[in-house]
């Protein structure tokens, strides 16, 4: 595989039927490697949604490419996505999405399952991802017992304990105050090079430019031309 993990062309998305029909995407030219942190930012309804739903596979394209990790997504049935989200995605969403009976360590287990990781393998791989989050007193917690923050850091530790291609964050930090949410971005862009996962984060927040090393930007559902920020001291010290 080469480091090109998400690939699209001319990709369009239209929305609802008749009167009420909309062009969510027009014409999506993206490309994604391993490794690399990209910001992808606009304005309310300009898309950014639609576009993290299609390259995560819960949506196909109306017409135009769409490859993820070499698989053609608008060809693909129901079972086929699925399977690539399994093997190659981990998302990490603003509302955190934890199941509030089971602990911190269930709900990352929850994903080593999904790809038939069990037993002993899949507890000592949960173990190591939430102490490597900071989160070592917090295993056996359950989520009405843990701030914002900490339920987010167990989001990401589920999305990334199994060392997916692609992290794909829908406004990770949206409900987190400003150092937290610094602290999480500091995590996902670690993670992504470390494990040289292509990390794709939609955000509002100009704050997060800063980790960035590609910022996109999307209007009524097309894509400016990417830029690169300066490098800064925050992406300095993510490694």
């Amino acid at each position: 595989m080469s480091d090109r993990v998400i690939e699209t062309k001319g990709l369009n998305k239209t929305l609802g039927q008749g009167p009420a029909q909309v062009e969510a995407l027009r014409h999506v030219d993206l490309a994604l490697e391993k490794g690399s942190m990209t910001l992808l930012m606009g304005p309310s309804g300009s898309g950014k949604t639609t576009l993290l739903s299609i390259l995560g596979c819960m949506l196909t394209p109306t017409s135009g490419t769409v490859k993820v990790c070499g698989n053609l997504i608008e060809t693909a049935d129901a079972e086929t996505l699925a399977d690539i989200r399994r093997r190659h995605i981990g998302f990490v969403f603003q509302s955190f999405h934890l199941f509030e009976s089971l602990s911190a360590l269930e709900n990352v287990q929850i994903a080593l399952e999904l790809r038939g990781i069990t037993g002993p393998r899949a507890t000592a791989k949960a173990v190591s991802v939430l102490e490597d989050l900071g989160l070592t007193d917090k295993v056996q917690a359950v989520p009405a017992q843990l701030s914002g923050g900490e339920q987010q850091r167990v989001a990401i530790a589920r999305a990334i304990v199994s060392e997916p291609d692609i992290i794909l964050a829908d406004e990770p930090t949206a409900a987190l105050d400003g150092p937290t949410g610094q602290s999480i971005m500091t995590v996902i862009a670690g993670i992504a090079r470390r494990q040289k996962s292509a990390a794709l984060v939609v955000t509002h927040d100009v704050r997060l430019t800063s980790f960035a090393d590609r910022i996109i930007e999307i209007e009524d559902g097309r894509l400016k031309a990417g830029r690169v920020p300066p490098v800064t001291k925050e992406r300095l010290r993510v490694v």
